[in-house]
Formats: C-alpha cells, structure tokens, sequence
C-alpha cells in the first residue's frame, strides 16, 4: 500500500493536534481572567481545569465505541462539531457574565477534543512500522507544541485586559463602576472564540469533502478472538497498560498544574505583571515544550524512550524543588524550564501504553485518554493549598509529586510482561 496516500490524511489529522493544544494552554490564562471577571478564589477558578478534564473522563469512552463501531473519519467530524459548539458558547457566556456558562463551554470543547484526541493519537501510531510510532507520534505531537506556545501569547495579549486592581481598590469600587469593571473583562473572550469557532466550521467541511482511510490496527500481537479483546475493561489485564493510565493521570495533572497558576505563580515570585507572564510563559516556556518535542523525537533514535522518560521526569522534579524554595528569576526560570522536559511525555506513555495490543489499541486509547482526569484534579489540590497556606508557590509540590510517579513508570511501569 502506497505511503503517499496516507500523507495528506496524515497532515489533515495532524492538524487536530493544534486544536486541543490551544484548549489546554489557554486555561493559564483563563485561569487568571474568569478569577477577575467573575471574583473568583484559586480553588474556585481551579474548577476551569476541571471543567475540561471531566470531559474527557466522561467521554472518552463514549468516544471510543463511537470510533469502534463506525470510523475515524466520523470521530474527527463529531469531535469539531462539538469543539465550536463549546467555542461559540463562550459568547452567551460572556454577555451573562456567567462562570457555570463559560465552564458548560468549556466542558462542551473539551467533549470535542477528546474524540479527536481518542481518533489522532491512535490513528497517528498505527499509520507506518510499529516499531517507530513513539518516534512518529512525537513528531505528530510536536505541531500541539503550535498551539501549545501560541495559546498563551495570543490570548494574553487579546484575552487579558491587563487591569489588575487590588483587593481593597475593588471592594471600593461603586457598584455601577464594579458592574462595568467585570462586564469589561469578560466580553474580551468573545472575538477570539468567535474566531475559533468559524475555523473549526471550515475545518469540518475540509473533513467532510477528504478521504480518510479507516486504518485497521494490526493484529499480529494478539489473537482477536481471545477473551478480552472485545471492547472493554478487559484490556486493563495488560500491566504495561494499566500502569500507563496511572502513570498519564498523574503526568497530565502535572502538566496542567505547572501551566494553570503560572501567572499567579510569577507575581506572587517575582512581581511579574499578568501580561508579561503570560508573554514568558508562551515565549519561553512553551516554545521549550514545542522544542522539546522535535527534540525528543531525535534523542529517540539513540536512547530508548522509556529511559529517556525517566531522565526528563528526574529533572522535572529537580526544577520544581528549585521553584519551590526560591524566590525571583531563579524560581520563575526554573519552572519555566519544566515543559521542555515535560514535552515527550503523554505521547511517550500513550505510546508505550498501547505497545502491542493489536486490535484492543481503540479501548486502550480511550482509557488513556480518560485518565487525562488527573488535570481537573490536581489544580484543586493547588488551589487548595494556595488557598489555606497564602502561598500559590507551596501549590508547587502537587505537580512534583505527579512526577514521581512519572519516574516510576519510565523505570519500571512500562515493562511489557507476557501472560
């Protein structure tokens, strides 16, 4: 079968990864904004998180029987369909100045991206020599590292105001001035998710009017009249697997907790200004996560990726203990190197996690992308923490603990054992 068939579907699919990279990366400024437009403590704006990541815990499975029983191609297709629906719901939100509205939006985008999410990343690996689809995924991945650099940077420039009033100068306010005050910060979103929306209603007829093939995994590693590999929880008995959706729970709230109360995290640090940190978040922190990506995916063809998982999570938890008990440049730079190594991460355990399963990789898919529930969580434990200490820098510990057990499954966890 001719290579050159799948390049064009491959490049559309690898288009999607943009898209879901800009609805996690846009919550560290989201994060900050809906906390000033709608009054919002750490725990309570820490909900925005969670609004995204239930949705992938609730849909994930529903996606992947969706894509099961009919095709990638009507995956991908649903999965927009809900992305501007959830995106064109920021408008309504916005005019009602309404926080439950902006996290329905939010919930409904994320319901869309988790079937792109549970159709690319399979699709992705088992489009060429299985012995490369952790390196083929990176590579795929790296073009989320796109979104994941332009999110920040763009919406910090359109999305937040740069406003920043004080407890007291707000509670002083009149209520009529108050009222314009927090109307004004939240009308900011309409325009950029009006946009996002109308692209992704083009971007549907794109996939309506292309051939995608409906790629069929390969079979060869198990036998698929065996007990378990219908579509179930029967997939969880391989180890590699199971410990593959602790080890993304775990690295997903990391990842999620280092970006969401980055912006918090600056201030309270080094006194950076809301605008300014969402601009080194984007520029430097994120441009290291894309970085990071092409790199990773060139270190794979000489260490193995489990290791080099390993090393990269050893030294995420290194940074993090600098930022923790530094204060000024050194901690902000500290935490700000965190996504480079964070970078090979999820495709690395998604890869390693689905390694041989043949025709169970769709359930094994959804199960791994339902763990991605570990970033609504971990952000409240933050909050939390912020919330009864005073100290947002101290939240700081919850994404070093998830890394440990990153480090766990990079050693040992991703180890296939034979039944």
């Amino acid at each position: 079968m001719s290579k050159n068939k799948y390049l064009f579907p491959l490049i559309l699919v690898t288009s999607l990864f943009f898209l879901w990279a800009f609805l996690h990366n846009i919550n560290p400024i989201l994060i900050p904004h809906l906390k000033k437009a709608c009054q919002l403590t750490d725990t309570q704006s820490s909900f925005i998180d969670s609004a995204v990541y239930l949705g992938y815990f609730l849909i994930a499975i529903p996606a992947g029987l969706f894509v099961h029983k009919y095709s990638y191609k009507k995956g991908i297709i649903l999965g927009l369909i809900l992305y501007a629906t959830g995106a064109l719901l920021f408008i309504p939100a916005s005019s009602a100045q309404s926080y439950a509205f902006f996290l329905v939006a939010l919930f409904t985008m994320a319901s869309g991206a988790t079937f792109l999410e549970t159709v690319a990343n399979p699709y992705i690996s088992v489009l060429g020599d299985k012995e490369t689809s952790a390196q083929r995924l990176n590579f795929a991945q790296s073009f989320n590292g796109v979104g994941a650099f332009v999110a920040p940077i763009i919406g910090g420039q359109v999305i937040l105001s740069g406003i920043e009033h004080t407890p007291e100068e707000v509670k002083n306010m009149s209520p009529g001035a108050l009222a314009a005050y927090l109307q004004s910060e939240a009308n900011t979103v309409k325009i950029p998710y009006l946009v996002i929306g109308v692209a992704v209603i083009l971007l549907i007829l794109l996939f309506v009017f292309t051939n995608i093939p409906d790629v069929k995994e390969d079979d060869s590693a198990v036998d698929s009249h065996a007990p378990g590999t219908e579509f179930s929880a029967a997939v969880l008995k391989h180890k590699h697997l199971s410990w593959a959706v602790v080890a993304q729970f775990f690295y997903i709230g990391a990842q999620v907790g280092v970006g969401s109360f980055f912006i918090r995290y600056s201030k309270f640090v080094a006194d950076i200004a809301e605008k300014e940190a969402a601009i080194l978040w984007g520029s430097i922190a994120m441009v290291g996560f894309m970085v990071g990506r092409f790199a990773g995916t060139f270190f794979m063809k000489f260490i193995d990726p489990a290791k080099l998982l390993s090393i990269y999570a050893g030294i995420s938890i290194l940074l993090l203990a600098v930022g923790l008990v530094t204060h000024g440049n050194v901690a902000l730079y500290a935490v700000m190197a965190v996504p480079f190594f964070m970078s090979i991460m999820f495709p690395t355990i998604f890869a390693l996690g689905i390694k041989g399963l043949g025709e169970e990789t769709k359930i094994a898919s959804s199960f791994l992308v339902m763990s991605i529930i570990g970033g609504g969580i971990a952000p409240l434990f933050m909050g939390l923490i912020s919330d009864k200490t005073g100290s947002i820098q101290m939240a700081y510990i919850v994404p070093l603990i998830c890394f440990l057990v990153v480090l766990y499954y990079g050693i040992k966890g991703h180890k296939v054992v034979k039944a």
